[in-house]
């Protein structure tokens, strides 16, 4: 697969990844986090905040690996 292309997939992966987790985390968060007190959101959103890095880091890797030589 040409670079440019694994890039443009991997862009529009990661733009999808962030924008779904963002929508989710918020939602989850008001559904459940509703009366908790500060410090429980606090908590939640800094681990679901550094959590989305762990699927980014998966797609940045297949993103900036060399592609296969052909023979």
């Amino acid at each position: 697969m040409p670079v440019r292309l694994k890039k443009l997939i991997g862009a529009v992966i990661l733009l999808f990844l962030v924008i779904a987790y963002a929508v989710l985390a918020t939602a989850y968060a008001s559904l459940r986090l509703g009366q908790s007190p500060g410090y429980v959101h606090l908590l939640y959103f800094l681990l679901t905040g550094l959590l989305w890095i762990v699927p980014a880091m998966f797609v940045i890797r297949w993103m900036e690996r060399e592609p296969k030589s052909r023979r």
